[in-house]
């Protein structure tokens, strides 16, 4: 299956090119094995471009859209450093859990707070309303180190 993470490079921001693979769907039976997709833009740090993406695994009950990180190199963004190994944030809620399409939590956009640390995650829950999950920069980043694992595609970039 499987839709992937691919960037693309453009000298006018009217004509892309220069498509690159930047991380593939898993095979098997991951948490992002069916799916995965950019969410918000990625987040600039000291370590790279922090990326929040959504993965989604088909069970024999429907679909379950779940959020994972990855680590972009920040000079050759089509070069991920680190990606997680297990998700980082799934439908728990009843409003995640059940609604037009249960089983989703989606992120739309995000603000990082003036203090450059607190991140505002703006997300959908079971395509039936937007919600917002907060968490700190710096404990994202500690996560993905402790449990991310290089990537490397597997058709190659």
């Amino acid at each position: 299956m499987g839709a992937h993470i691919w960037i693309s490079y453009s000298p006018d921001l009217r004509h892309w090119g220069d498509h690159r693979l930047v991380i593939e769907a898993r095979l098997g039976a991951w948490w992002d094995a069916a799916k995965i997709g950019l969410s918000p833009p990625p987040i600039e740090t000291p370590k790279g471009w922090l990326v929040i993406y959504h993965g989604v695994r088909v069970t024999a009950s429907g679909s379950i859209y779940r959020l994972g990180l990855a680590l972009l190199d920040l000079e050759r963004p089509e070069r991920c450093l680190l990606r997680g190994r297990t998700w980082i944030f799934g439908p728990q809620a009843p409003y995640e859990r059940a609604g037009d399409v249960d089983n989703v939590v989606f992120p739309c956009g995000l603000v990082l707070g003036p203090d450059g640390e607190t991140l505002h995650l703006y997300y959908g829950g079971a395509d039936t309303c937007v919600a917002l999950a907060t968490a700190r920069l710096s404990r994202l980043l500690e996560w993905l180190e402790a449990n991310g694992e290089p990537y490397e595609p597997r058709r190659g970039v």
